[in-house]
C-alpha cells in the first residue's frame, strides 16, 4: 500500500490536531486528534493509514483518537433546549470512548477495576486475543497514552 493509494480516500479527511507523547523507555507517540464525526471514515482506512504513517515518523507509533467533549455535572443548557447532559459527554464515557479509540483495530473483551490497599485503583483491560500479534508490541505505547490522557493507571491482558 502507498501513499498515492490512500490519497482518495484522505481527500474529505482532516485532523484538529497532532501531539507528540514520551512513552518511557525512550519511545514517543504521536496522537492524531480527529473530529468526532470523521471518526469512522479515519477507521475505516486506520490500518493503512498508521503503517504508512509510521514508516514516515520511524520508531513513534501513531494512535487516532476522536475529538471529544466533557461536560461538568452543573451543566445547563439554555433557555429554549432544556435536559440532561448527555451521557456521551460524562467524563467516564468519554475515558472509556478514549480507551476505544486507542486499541482500535482490537476489540475490548473485558475491564476489571482493581483497588489496591493503598487507595490506587488499576483498570485491567482484556483485548481479543486474534490480534495479539499485531498489537502485542504498541500495549506499553496504550498504556502509557491513556495515563498521559486520563490519569488514569491500565493494564492490558490478552485473554
Amino acid at each position: 500500500m502507498t501513499s498515492t493509494e490512500l490519497k482518495p480516500s484522505l481527500r474529505d479527511l482532516y485532523i484538529t490536531a497532532a501531539k507528540e507523547v514520551e512513552c518511557g523507555g525512550g519511545l514517543k507517540a504521536i496522537i492524531m486528534y480527529v473530529p468526532f464525526k470523521l471518526l469512522k471514515s479515519f477507521n475505516k482506512i486506520q490500518i493503512r493509514l498508521v503503517r504508512e504513517l509510521e514508516k514516515k515518523f520511524s520508531g513513534r507509533h501513531v494512535l487516532i483518537v476522536a475529538q471529544r467533549t466533557i461536560l461538568g455535572k452543573s451543566y445547563a443548557r439554555d433557555q429554549k433546549t432544556n435536559g440532561l447532559r448527555p451521557n456521551s459527554r460524562t467524563l467516564t464515557a468519554v475515558h472509556d470512548a478514549i480507551l476505544e479509540d486507542l486499541v482500535y483495530p482490537t476489540e475490548i473483551v473485558g475491564k476489571r477495576t482493581r483497588c489496591k490497599v493503598d487507595g490506587k485503583k488499576l483498570l485491567k483491560v482484556y483485548l481479543d486475543n486474534k490480534d495479539q500479534a499485531n498489537v502485542e508490541g504498541k500495549v506499553d505505547t496504550f498504556a502509557a497514552v491513556y495515563n498521559k490522557l486520563t490519569n488514569k493507571q491500565v493494564s492490558f491482558i490478552f485473554q
